[in-house]
């Protein structure tokens, strides 16, 4: 096999009064191949593979281009491609990799896609990803535990609903639990993309809700240079230090980066609560790539390190003072009765408290396209452990409660046929192997298990003129077993341990298991351009997910949520029937969308508490609550707006809004006959929200400051009253409103490059105290009533930071 050699495509990038655009990117769509231009809008992208091709040029300020060139030439010969950017807000006309067979224009996708750049991340304090895309992204919200704990929802629905892709390899580190985030570097988050709805069609069982994608970023700049960039931020509300050190280079097709990333947190604070215990936090992240990128294609390989160390917070407190109190004995009654009041040495420092988890997550992972038979191939193969312990025990503080260790290895491949006569076929299929395991631990609320999952897909565009018609099919297998699982008293730690069947007052939670699911995944929807402004599209899609293994065996407790979980071994899988219709409307003055959407869930699982015959509580643990897994039949509706204006007699200002409402309905006709109007709503469900934010950006011209801005935003949230009120496990959440303040620019230096950027943001800026209808600390309360009618711990204050970006 041969491959033609590869060619440079040069040019610059101008305004639309012919001035130069500096730093702006360009790319050949469909690829990792890009690059920067200098000071003077002007770039060079080595490696342009001969034949057509469609170049992208985007720039912070104005809207992205594309122009198709027919690449030809000797090689090293350079290609001349000039672009003129018109000022505006990057908007619909955006291209995307997520929840598409291929690289697809954001606007043209039947399936609800956005994306979020790491310049609008950079604009609010964020200690993670996850809040980082919340704040952007109308239809996306998070279930919170203190500030460095999120976990992403779409359209009402979360956990193993919502897969979560780091460059594409899935996210595999014991999702199913409330007390820890995504073990990913959120410095190193270049792009994030949202897929709003099923996705199983491409990924399979997890992604019925919807994906996001966290995207690094390529090395870009002048070949044979050392690029990089050190960061240092400062937040008020927990005294949050957070740095970064990051470093690329490239040269003839060779790749490689390198970032460490720190974040060091004391507990965070509010106007109701003052200093809430035992939410600080410790986290380290490394990430290194090395990779090619040649005309034939590109290979890429990653290594990531994360290590965050996380305080548990219980929210007990005095019952007259409302101080906050530290545990030091073990659970039971006199753990309740006999706790001191937390100093206020410990409030404010950094050190980290005895009962605390620690999560660790180490990756290793390839990906490659090779452009074969005028088509593309695509291969993914990557391995990741997630080491997961939960300190909980204040008599042994050395002691993990939980100690679970995850193997996950993922693999992927896709193959793009070529196109024929406007169609384009892509077919492809993924999976993955799970081996989890207990290690040194003392409490169980799972089994030891392994999973085999494999999947294969077809997905066909047809474009006729206008209109683009995309559809799928997909076929899914899920083996889950674990043997029988003992547990016994260990006389070495005088705490439960894993045992023999045969050892001394051995117990078995979790008797062998062996099942296999099985589903399958289609989708239809197609887009219409009315014009070049006016884009409708629908979309039909069903989705497949089969029951984690808490939810299928969860049999203990669960000490960080401090809840026992039981599972139901005879549960089948969630399917769900989601339509989708939009209309997105583009103009060189106005970005708007609009989309409704209807999604039936059939099976769909959720956590109900449990009762006994007299109808009171069952605690299975003393002190913790117990929760049994239900199914049921399940229905969500909604809709999500977004308006970006940026009139053209005003370039220099923006406004932008978003708003997002999600109903959750039990559509299980006997369950609503048996618990009845307390059920009507399903749990976890986001209370209607709307963001709106005037941005004040100055032009783009030369000289030593640039894209200087000052913004000023709204979020309302809206109150909420439709909950699921069956157990008590959730109530009525009064709305809110928050104001934030930003200003920021960019100092350059003599010769045009970039010396300093420069971040300044307030959040809350009025100091609201306020619970957010999907915060878990809301509920961490140990009495009914309490001296000043508050129950609970509440969200963060007023948060006033500074973020310091030095490239070189």
């Amino acid at each position: 096999m041969t491959f033609a050699q590869s060619v440079e495509v040069s040019g610059t990038v101008r305004d639309g009064r012919h001035q130069s655009v500096p730093f702006a990117g360009v790319g050949v769509v469909g690829t990792a191949l890009g690059a920067t231009a200098d000071a003077a809008g002007r770039y060079q992208l080595r490696g342009v593979p001969p034949g057509p091709q469609r170049l992208r040029a985007s720039a912070v300020g104005f809207a992205p281009a594309e122009r198709a060139v027919a690449v030809s030439g000797p090689a090293g010969a350079p290609v001349a491609v000039d672009f003129v950017l018109v000022a505006a807000p990057a908007g619909l006309g955006e291209v995307v990799v997520t929840g598409v067979g291929r690289a697809t224009e954001l606007r043209r996708s039947p399936v609800p896609i956005a994306a979020l750049s790491r310049r609008e991340m950079q604009l609010n304090a964020n200690t993670n990803a996850i809040d980082a895309a919340v704040r952007g992204v109308p239809g996306l919200s998070a279930v919170t535990t203190g500030p460095n704990i999120s976990k992403p929802f779409i359209r009402g629905l979360g956990y193993n609903r919502v897969l979560t892709l780091y460059n594409g390899l899935r996210q595999e580190g014991q999702q199913w639990g409330d007390e820890h985030g995504l073990e990913v570097d959120g410095y190193d988050v270049e792009r994030v993309e949202v897929v709003k709805g099923p996705a199983s069609l491409l990924y399979g069982s997890d992604a019925v809700a919807g994906v996001v994608n966290l995207l690094p970023a390529l090395p870009q700049g002048p070949s044979g240079e050392l690029h990089g960039e050190a960061l240092a931020e400062y937040q008020s509300v927990n005294g949050l230090i957070g740095t970064s050190l990051g470093l690329n280079y490239q040269q003839n097709g060779f790749q490689t980066s390198l970032r460490a990333s720190h974040h060091l947190a004391r507990d965070y604070r509010n106007a109701a609560d003052g200093p809430v215990y035992n939410t600080g936090y410790r986290e380290l992240a490394l990430t290194g790539m090395v990779g090619v990128q040649k005309s034939w294609g590109s290979a890429h390989g990653y290594l990531t390190a994360y290590d965050n160390r996380q305080e548990i917070p219980d929210g007990s407190r005095d019952s007259l003072s409302r101080r906050f109190t530290r545990q030091v004995l073990e659970s039971g009654a006199d753990n309740i009765k006999n706790r001191p009041l937390v100093t206020d040495d410990e409030l404010n420092r950094y050190v980290l408290s005895d009962l605390r988890q620690r999560i660790r997550h180490y990756r290793a992972f390839g990906r490659g396209t090779v452009r074969l038979g005028g088509g593309e191939l695509r291969l993914l193969l990557g391995a990741q452990r997630n080491h997961r312990q939960e300190f909980n025990h204040p008599t042994a503080p050395a002691q993990a409660g939980l100690d679970l260790q995850l193997t996950t290895y993922s693999y992927e491949t896709r193959y793009l046929l070529p196109a024929w006569r406007g169609y384009e076929l892509t077919v492809g299929g993924n999976g993955m192997t799970q081996l989890n395991k207990h290690l040194n631990a003392t409490d169980f609320p799972i089994p030891a298990y392994q999973l085999f999952d494999l999947g294969g897909f077809g997905v066909l565009k047809k474009t006729l003129g206008p209109l683009e018609l995309t559809g799928g099919l997909r076929y899914d297998t899920r083996a889950v077993r674990w043997d029988d699982f003992y547990v016994a008293p260990n006389p070495a730690t005088g705490f439960a341990g894993a045992a023999g069947a045969g050892a001394a007052g051995a117990d078995l939670p979790f008797p062998a298991f062996r099942n296999r699911y099985r589903g399958v995944s289609a989708s239809l929807g197609g887009s219409y351009a009315l014009g070049p402004r006016l884009v409708l599209r629908a979309n039909v899609a069903r989705g497949y997910r089969a029951p984690n293994i808490p939810e299928i065996g969860s049999n203990g407790l669960d000490p960080g949520a401090h809840i026992v979980y039981l599972g139901n071994r005879g549960f089948g899988p969630e399917f769900s029937l989601q339509e989708d219709v939009g209309a997105l409307w583009q103009s060189p003055a106005v970005d708007a969308s609009a989309e409704i959407f209807h999604n039936h869930v059939d099976n769909f699982i959720y956590q109900a508490r449990l009762y006994d015959a007299a109808g009171q509580p069952v605690e299975v643990v003393p002190g913790n609550a117990t929760y049994q897994y239900q199914q049921a039949a399940a229905r969500l509706y909604g809709l999500e707006i977004s308006v970006n204006v940026h009139p053209t007699a005003l370039p220099w200002l923006s406004w932008r809004t978003g708003a997002a409402l999600v109903r959750g309905l039990n559509d299980n006709a006997a369950l609503l006959e048996r618990l009845g109007p307390p059920a009507r709503y399903l749990p976890l469900i986001p209370a209607p929200q709307a963001r709106t934010e005037w941005r004040a950006t100055a032009p783009a011209r030369p000289g030593r400051v640039a894209g200087a801005y000052v913004r000023v935003g709204l979020d309302a949230t809206a109150r909420q009253t439709q909950f699921y009120a069956v157990d008590g496990a959730e109530t009525a959440t009064p709305g809110y409103v928050l104001l934030g303040l930003g200003a920021g620019a960019t100092w350059r230096t003599r010769a045009g490059r970039e010396a300093v950027q420069v971040f300044a943001q307030a959040d809350n800026v009025l100091n609201t105290a306020y619970q957010a209808h999907l915060s878990r600390l809301k509920y961490f309360e140990y009495y009914a009533t309490t001296p000043t009618g508050r129950t609970g711990i509440f969200n963060p204050g007023r948060n006033v930071g500074l973020k310091v970006v030095v490239p070189f």
